[in-house]
């Protein structure tokens, strides 16, 4: 601020530092690992937090399989009501429509119930994170307290409080369990179809990685602009006010609404890039996955015309 006895806050460019991206890496596997003890703490007090993990494993486990064979028991119900009529009469295969709909009911109860065995040791892990946050910025010195940025201050740990959750489910829930369905899929495909369809597959979702990871690894640095003008943005709205006799005694209320629009276009700016960036990644992705899947239903309507697959097979 500045008439303000508290100083004014520095500006924070986004993105890591030219020449340290692996710097940055470095950090960000740090972080990961730092979270690894909220998942699997140490001593009998971490009893509890480990059996809610090992259930949360098996509840994702039940579910992705279950998952996986939700399309075969479809297939099932379309080649039985595909089956010309005996008698006259078109049978419903009654019991594989009951079982659909047990395997779509059980699908998201396992995954609902991974939700709340988990939210306990996430919301653990929120808490512990936050208080040690909260008591590492009380024992830094005056100095940085004096020089305060309560408002960028109060987003930044906000916003990674939120993150640890996210974080959590990403470990645990995300990498190696999908890897793990994707491997089902295409083994069920191969087995039974043949290897074109597993190929296919397992190309598309290659691809849809790939792309992820490079527009994601490139529009990090919007992302991360993006973040930093909210802070500096809130630094400056905080500061003004907690030192309002100040702003009033030298009739600075233009000046400080000036740079504190400033802050707001320099967020605008970059909420604008992070969003631009965003819709690339989306359209990327959907394109992939596009081209994947009608290169499997070309295959597979080929093979409904040739005799070879039936339409229930088509659907699946």
């Amino acid at each position: 601020m500045a008439h303000s006895p508290h100083g004014r806050s520095p500006h924070h460019s986004g993105g890591y530092p030219s020449g340290a991206p692996i710097q940055g890496r470095r950090t960000e596997w740090r972080v990961l690992r730092a979270l690894v003890p909220y998942l699997w703490p140490t001593g009998a007090g971490g009893l509890e937090t480990k059996i809610r993990v090992v259930a949360a494993l098996l509840l994702l486990a039940a579910s992705k399989a279950v998952t996986v064979g939700i399309p075969i028991v479809f297939k099932l119900i379309v080649d039985g009501l595909n089956a010309p009529p005996t008698q006259g009469l078109v049978i419903v295969p009654v019991a594989l429509l009951m079982a659909y709909g047990a395997m779509r009911i059980a699908a998201q109860g396992f995954a609902e119930l991974r939700e709340a065995v988990f939210a306990k040791v996430a919301q653990g892990a929120v808490r512990q994170a936050g208080l040690k946050t909260f008591k590492y910025i009380h024992g830094l010195s005056l100095r940085y307290h004096l020089d305060r940025q309560t408002g960028g201050l109060s987003r930044s740990v906000e916003r990674g409080t939120r993150g640890i959750e996210q974080l959590l489910n990403f470990m645990l829930f995300s990498v190696f369990p999908i890897m793990i369905e994707i491997a089902m899929v295409c083994g069920v495909l191969w087995a039974m179809f043949n290897i074109w369809f597993a190929l296919v597959t397992l190309v598309t979702i290659s691809f849809y990685v790939i792309w992820t990871f490079t527009v994601t690894d490139w529009r990090l640095k919007f992302r991360r602009r993006m973040n930093d003008m909210e802070g500096e943005a809130s630094t400056k709205a905080v500061d003004s006010l907690l030192n309002y006799e100040t702003v009033k005694y030298f009739g600075n209320e233009a000046h400080e609404a000036k740079r504190y629009d400033e802050a707001l276009k320099s967020y605008e700016a970059a909420a604008i890039k992070s969003r631009v960036s965003l819709s690339l990644l989306n359209v990327g992705q959907g394109l992939i996955i596009a081209a994947g899947l009608t290169l499997v239903m070309y295959r597979a309507g080929a093979g409904v015309v040739g005799g070879t697959m039936t339409v229930g097979e088509f659907v699946l």
